[in-house]
């Protein structure tokens, strides 16, 4: 049976246990797992190592805003085929990540046996969508443009527009991440020339376009850099 080396990306101790004991009976002694518990972790973990042959990704981390995981994932590290995890089983979030690039997507509530059948699928090279993928809904051009931007940022600098948009200042942002607030400054700008926005709310707004159900535009403020 061949090897594999799958990275779990779920903040749920007790479900990442479960999609253990699903990997390890259904692929065999030979597979290699591994785990992270966050977005940072992920990324650290992907830092290490690039050539893993799937990653299971929860589309509820702490670190992510609704698929923005997904997306850069899909930016940096395209040849690793991404299957999304989700307890939301709508359509509508289903649909959402194929457009988003996942090659797969398992609801939580899925049987042991659904869960390897997904895997041992991806494994070999195809797609797995439940059955109400049939129903999904498409992703608008909004989301895709915004999708777009995303995944041109570095790992840095999407760690440091999700800081932005959680409403941190610059020297927050500086002391959070141990950096110069100059160098927080020339992240920002560049962040915006990459999504093609002015403000920090319209930067927020746009990473709200990946939320895994979409919500109604607020009102745009004009702050700078």
């Amino acid at each position: 049976m061949a090897s594999y080396e799958i990275l779990i990306a779920d903040d749920h101790p007790l479900f990442r246990s479960a999609l253990q004991q699903a990997l390890s009976l259904g692929l065999g002694p030979d597979v290699r797992l591994a785990e992270a518990d966050s977005i940072a972790a992920l990324e650290s973990r992907l830092a290490e190592k690039q050539d893993w042959d799937l990653v299971l990704l929860d589309l509820n981390m702490p670190g992510a805003y609704g698929f923005s995981g997904l997306v850069l994932l899909r930016g940096q590290y395209p040849q690793i085929p991404v299957v999304m995890i989700s307890a939301q089983e709508e359509p509508a979030v289903i649909g959402r990540a194929r457009e988003f690039g996942a090659t797969g997507f398992i609801p939580k509530s899925s049987s042991l046996e659904s869960i390897q059948q997904a895997v041992r699928a991806v494994l070999d090279g195809d797609a797995w969508w439940p059955p109400q993928t049939a129903a999904a809904a498409k992703v608008s051009a909004e989301a895709k443009a915004a999708s777009a931007g995303l995944a041109s940022l570095t790992p840095q600098q999407f760690r440091v527009l999700t800081m932005v948009c959680d409403g941190l200042l610059n020297k927050q942002i500086a002391y959070e991440l141990s950096v110069s607030e100059a160098t927080i400054k020339a992240h920002v700008t560049a962040i915006f020339r990459k999504l093609n926005v002015r403000t920090r709310t319209q930067a927020a707004l746009l990473l709200q376009q990946l939320e895994s159900i979409p919500q109604a535009p607020s009102e745009q403020g004009a702050e700078t850099p």
